[in-house]
C-alpha cells in the first residue's frame, strides 16, 4: 500500500480529502444547525439543470451548474422569506425543476454524455492540482468568513428571529452562507459525487452531536471524524480494490452507528447507577 504514496494522483487525493473535509465540516455544521440538510440534496439535483444546459450549449457545464446552484439556493431563501413558503417545499420545487431541466437538455444534446456519471459517483483519485488550488482558495475564503462573523453565523443558524431582534445582519449572513453552501456543493460534486457529498455534510455532524451540543465543538469534531473516515476509506479502497467513495460512506456510517451504540450503553449504565 505504501508504494501508492509515490504517485502524484494519490497524494493529490489525500490532500483533496483533507481540504474537502474541512470545508464540508463547516458547511455541514451550519446546515445541520439550521435543520436544512435536505437543501444540499435539492441544490445537487438542481445542478443537473445547469449541467444539462451547459452540455447542450457547448459551454463549461461546471460554470453553468454553479449558476444553477447559486440561483436555486437563493431562490429557496427568497421563497421562504418573502413569500412565506416552507423551506422544505421550496427545496422540493428547485429539486424537481432542476432535474427536469437537466433531463430535458441531456436528451436534446447530440451523442452520449458519459461525464454525468462522474457527478453521481465522483472519483477522488482524479483530483488534479488545479482542483486543489480552486478548492483550497474556496476553503480559505470560507474559513476567513467564519473567523470574521462566527458568532453572528451561529446566532443566525440557531435562531434568526432573535438575530433580527438583536440587530444582526441576518440577510447578509444568510445570503453569504447560502452562496457558500452552493459553491461547496458545485466544487465537490464532481470530485466526490452526490453520494459522498451528502454523507460528508451530515454523518460527521450527526456523530459529533451525540457527544456535544456547541457549534464550535461540533464543527471541530466533525473535521476530525471526516478526515479520519475519508482517509480510512481511501486506504481501504486501495487495499481491497473497490470504489473509495462507497467505502468512505460505509466507514462514516459505521462510526455513527458505533457511537450511537456506545452512547446508548452509557445512558443505560448511568440510569442503573442512579436507580441503585
Amino acid at each position: 500500500m505504501t508504494e501508492f504514496l509515490g504517485y502524484d494522483f494519490f497524494i493529490n487525493a489525500i490532500i483533496g480529502v483533507l481540504i474537502i473535509s474541512v470545508a464540508a465540516a463547516m458547511i455541514g455544521t451550519y446546515i445541520v444547525a439550521r435543520r436544512l440538510v435536505a437543501i444540499s440534496g435539492g441544490i445537487t439535483h438542481a445542478c443537473f439543470g445547469g449541467l444539462g444546459l451547459g452540455y447542450y450549449l457547448g459551454i463549461n457545464p461546471i460554470a453553468m451548474a454553479a449558476l444553477f446552484a447559486i440561483g436555486s439556493s437563493l431562490g429557496v431563501e427568497w421563497m421562504s422569506q418573502r413569500h412565506k413558503v416552507r423551506e422544505d417545499s421550496a427545496i422540493a420545487v428547485v429539486w424537481s425543476i432542476g432535474m427536469a431541466v437537466g433531463v430535458l437538455f441531456v436528451f436534446l444534446t447530440p451523442g452520449y454524455v458519459p461525464e454525468l456519471n462522474a457527478f453521481l459517483f465522483g472519483n477522488i483519485i482524479t483530483i488534479s492540482l488545479t482542483d486543489l488550488w480552486v478548492f483550497g482558495i474556496y476553503t480559505l475564503l470560507l474559513g476567513g468568513f467564519f473567523a470574521w462573523k462566527f458568532r453572528q453565523i451561529v446566532t443566525c443558524a440557531f435562531d434568526r428571529d432573535f438575530a433580527r431582534v438583536a440587530g444582526l445582519p441576518v440577510r447578509f449572513i444568510t445570503t453569504v452562507m447560502t452562496v457558500m453552501v452552493a459553491l461547496c456543493i458545485v466544487l465537490t460534486i464532481r470530485l466526490v459525487g452526490i453520494m459522498l457529498l451528502m454523507s460528508m455534510i451530515s454523518l460527521p455532524q450527526m456523530t459529533a452531536e451525540i457527544f456535544c451540543n456547541r457549534f464550535k465543538t461540533i464543527m471541530w469534531l466533525s473535521i476530525a471524524l471526516s478526515v479520519a473516515g475519508c482517509l480510512t476509506g481511501l486506504f481501504l479502497s486501495v487495499y481491497i480494490d473497490v470504489p473509495c467513495s462507497a467505502l468512505i460512506v460505509i466507514t462514516l456510517a459505521g462510526v455513527y452507528l458505533g457511537c450511537r451504540v456506545v452512547k446508548a450503553v452509557q445512558n443505560r449504565t448511568s440510569r442503573r447507577g442512579v436507580a441503585a
